[in-house]
């Protein structure tokens, strides 16, 4: 018999007729294990019928986009597949959340780890894995990026037209919007207004539209235990098509500088090994046709627009909404952001 547990988020009998009406192998779900990490979506990994699965839906308390943006999940996780990008693959969907009273899809498990919560013996000993990992994080991303999102069904995923130009007046806008929380006491960051203007004086004037993540860091990866591969990348909750070089520019943002410090508080940089920001950005060049003369524009639009949406938590932490250190933890990491994206300038 199936035991239900509340505080999965799901209604493990109705997932369970669910999964029989989409063909899956028959049998009952057998023991549900809750997945940690990435964000406060729900996974959770169980087996029926001899074959495993992970679960991903919404958080217990949603935001008013978190069936949309599930939705947005799925479709780009169906497109990807037979494409060179390491990714989840997408087992099946259900986008109506009457049934489980959220959005879900269901996705094979992934064969690796997250550099974030530690490294295997192996890619710990030596620093020529690590110098790998690092390079194939700009493969994953320059995969990603030359896949033909008309060619894969990913028509009207995004607006390309004017992707750039929104950009500043978007963040700027959401920034804005935090005001509004009680107890708030105001976007303290370094350099706010200067960067926005900034960005808009030096924004390129054209770009190759492309898919892109849209949170490309180290947590937001796996990596295989063999050796520096990417077993996939992960959180797509950010994926739309626009200008695939923000993804690098993500993945400069976040980096560890000489030091081996990052702004997202990781300490993976501190072992020594991993190819320097200039490396990402020749490895990504060796893979890709696109233009990457403005890379630096890209890397502070990143630190703005990354720092802008943790900044959000900091707010509602402020109003009581959210973990008090949490949010400072990460308004901390804002600042670091906008530190860092005040060197190019």
């Amino acid at each position: 018999m199936i035991q239900q547990d509340e505080t999965l988020g799901v209604d493990l009998v109705i997932l369970n007729e669910w999964m029989n009406d989409q063909s899956l192998p028959p049998g009952e779900i057998g023991v549900v294990d809750r997945l940690l990490g990435g964000t406060q979506n729900v996974l959770l990994r169980f087996e029926r019928g001899g074959r495993h699965y992970v679960l991903r839906r919404p958080p217990i308390h949603k935001r008013a986009n978190s069936d949309e943006t599930m939705r947005r999940e799925a479709r780009v996780l169906g497109a990807l597949k037979g494409t060179r990008v390491p990714h989840p693959e997408l087992i099946a969907a259900c986008g109506d959340e009457s049934l489980l009273g959220a959005a879900f899809y269901l996705m094979e498990p992934i064969d690796g780890f997250n550099a974030t919560a530690g490294l295997p013996e192996r890619h710990e000993g030596d620093p020529d894995i690590r110098h790998g990992m690092g390079l194939a994080m700009a493969d994953g991303i320059s995969a990603l990026a030359a896949v033909d999102y008309l060619a894969v069904g990913l028509e009207g995923f995004g607006r390309p037209e004017g992707f750039l130009e929104r950009q500043v007046s978007r963040w700027q806008h959401q920034l804005e919007t935090y005001g509004d929380m009680e107890g708030y006491p105001g976007p303290e960051i370094p350099g706010v207004d200067r960067i926005a203007t900034w960005l808009e004086a030096n924004r390129p004037t054209g770009f190759q539209p492309g898919i892109l993540h849209g949170d490309y860091h180290i947590a937001n990866v796996m990596f295989s235990f063999d050796g520096p591969e990417l077993a996939a990348i992960v959180d797509w909750e950010l994926a739309t098509v626009g200008d695939p070089l923000l993804d690098l520019g993500a993945l400069l943002a976040s980096w560890p500088d000489a030091e081996g410090k990052t702004p997202l508080g990781n300490t993976l940089g501190q072992l020594g090994g991993l190819p320097t920001g200039q490396e990402l950005v020749a490895r990504y060049g060796e893979n890709s046709r696109r233009d990457l003369s403005a890379i630096n524009w890209y890397v502070v639009l990143a630190c703005y627009r990354l720092g802008i949406i943790l900044e959000g938590t900091h707010a509602r932490a402020c109003a009581g909404r959210a973990d008090r250190q949490t949010g400072d933890l990460l308004h901390s990491a804002t600042v670091g952001l906008f530190k860092r994206a005040l060197t190019y300038l």
